[in-house]
């Protein structure tokens, strides 16, 4: 159990910085919801729903490569080196295209008449790549007091930025129409001070990796570079395709929902963007699990135990994912109010469907180990592009009807059917003893808890009925998974003495 007390130690500290700083982001979601019309709402999702594709283009999967090749002790420098200097040149180069092209880059993603949105998201873009390599350092060489830190603090920085220009600023120039803040602050720029706080925060990001920055030299292998390019490649493609999975849908939103009106498009965007945050817990989860687990994965595959240690990993991450799944889903009457809009909650219905399909993503996360380990990231690019032709064909049928119902059930059987195929075919190239009927099991209890709530609690509209059915079925479900995983939580340090007494 020592590797797993290993990962949940990374988990936590990086987890801790991913989930308490966008956790403070997520906090932000009232605020902005409030501040903002649910049009202009949705417009700030349809630029935050381009800014993940293009910066997979800037980094065309090279974080993940320099993790596999990093593991080769006798090139570290040459491949950090190589890495980070392909990655200098093509940020320059694509910020400058972003930068010309930015009326061109507005008018795809409907937002055509603030182009200088797409320049704002161009520096945000470049910072965060120019931080990737840096990041990814601090990560492989188990230090992440200081990631967290930097996390943290710029995320600080942001929301406080943001305060300062949506909140304080409008009032202070309300009571001196002269006030020396004017120098900085434009009445109707609004939404763009959204973007301006974001470039800081990359910004300041960026300037506190500085020594992890410096630390390469002008040394770049063409021929290590090569070797690279054919390993990260796939990934950029999964990348591009793992994007419109999980993004893109707004912006297919924007495209196909049958409006004349680009405010009514923007509120239907605004609805599912709002909605869609309320499944970023488990999001949350899965994202600080990635960062932990990613360099661990890789270090682990030389041990003897690998597979098992990969099963026992799997089956804490669905018990896991499975418990926040009830908190969530089962709470709505709860959760709704972090969307101080109540023309927002009118997509309430979508959060159960997209909360299971960020299980189903995270699953997927897990079971990808199979192609990760190897150089064989091809089968990676094409279970994505797959999951991307089912997302595209669904929303493209659909949404003129179902408007953002149709791209909530997109992304459950995307994510759904990329989970089945990674399975089946990992299972056959490198086989890991998952405990699958079990985990099969645990889906299903918790989708049969949220359907029996969602009945009873139809018949009986009443608020504390529910919260009480929902702690009922929360704290049961709880309690079975202690009795039926007893032996495995008893291996656990510290947590094993407290389940003993619990069973």
């Amino acid at each position: 159990m020592s590797s797993i007390k290993k990962l949940a130690g990374q988990t936590v500290w990086y987890g801790a910085s991913t989930i308490f700083s966008r956790f403070l982001n997520y906090l932000l979601t009232p605020y902005l919801t409030y501040k903002l019309s649910l049009s202009t709402y949705g417009e700030m999702n349809l630029v935050y729903a381009a800014i993940p594709f293009l910066n997979t283009v800037f980094l065309y999967g090279m974080e993940t490569a320099y993790f596999r090749y990093i593991q080769k002790d006798e090139h570290k420098n040459q491949i950090y080196n190589t890495a980070f200097i392909s990655i200098f040149i093509s940020t320059i180069l694509f910020t400058t295209l972003m930068i010309v092209f930015n009326h061109q880059f507005a008018a795809a993603i409907s937002v055509k008449e603030h182009y200088d949105y797409i320049t704002l998201s161009a520096f945000i873009i470049a910072f965060d790549s120019l931080s990737a390599l840096p990041f990814a350092k601090l990560r492989q060489e188990g230090r992440p007091v200081k990631f967290a830190v930097i996390r943290v603090t710029g995320i600080v920085l942001n929301i406080s930025l943001l305060y300062f220009f949506l909140t304080i600023c409008p009032q202070l120039v309300k009571k001196n129409p002269n006030s020396i803040v004017q120098l900085v602050y434009y009445k109707n720029f609004g939404l763009g001070y959204v973007f301006v706080a974001n470039v800081a925060q990359s910004f300041f990001q960026f300037i506190a990796l500085s020594k992890e920055f410096f630390q390469f030299t002008w040394n770049f292998s063409y021929v290590l570079w090569k070797e690279i390019m054919a390993y990260s490649l796939p990934l950029t493609i999964a990348g591009f395709a793992g994007m419109i999975n999980e993004t893109f849908d707004r912006i297919m939103l924007g495209w196909w929902y049958p409006s004349a009106s680009e405010e009514v498009v923007r509120a239907q965007v605004g609805v599912y963007g709002g909605c869609y945050k309320l499944s970023i817990l488990i999001s949350l989860f899965i994202q600080a699990f990635r960062m932990g687990a990613e360099p661990f994965f890789f270090k682990q595959a030389t041990q003897d135990n690998a597979q098992k240690v990969y099963a026992r990993v799997m089956k804490f991450f669905v018990i896991t994912i499975t418990l926040m799944f009830l908190v969530v889903a089962l709470y709505l009457d709860i959760w709704k109010y972090f969307l101080r809009n109540p023309k927002i909650w009118v997509g309430l219905r979508v959060v159960p469907i997209l909360l299971f399909a960020n299980m189903f993503l995270g699953i997927y996360i897990n079971l990808s180990i199979w192609y990760r380990l190897s150089r064989r990231t091809t089968p990676g690019a094409i279970i994505t592009l797959i999951g991307a032709a089912i997302t595209l064909v669904i929303n493209y049928v659909f949404i003129p009807k179902y408007s953002y119902m149709a791209c909530a059930w997109a992304t459950f059987l995307c994510y759904g059917s990329m989970m089945v195929i990674s399975y089946l075919w990992g299972q056959r190239a490198y086989r890991i003893p998952y405990a699958t009927k079990k985990l099969v099991a645990y889906l299903v209890i918790v989708s049969v808890l949220y359907f029996v709530h969602h009945f009873v609690t139809q018949l009986w509209p009443n608020h504390w009925f529910s919260v009480g059915l929902a702690s009922l079925f929360t704290a049961a479900y709880g309690l079975f998974i202690l009795q039926v995983e007893k032996r495995e939580f008893k291996k656990l340090p510290y947590f094993g003495r407290l389940v003993g007494s619990v069973t």
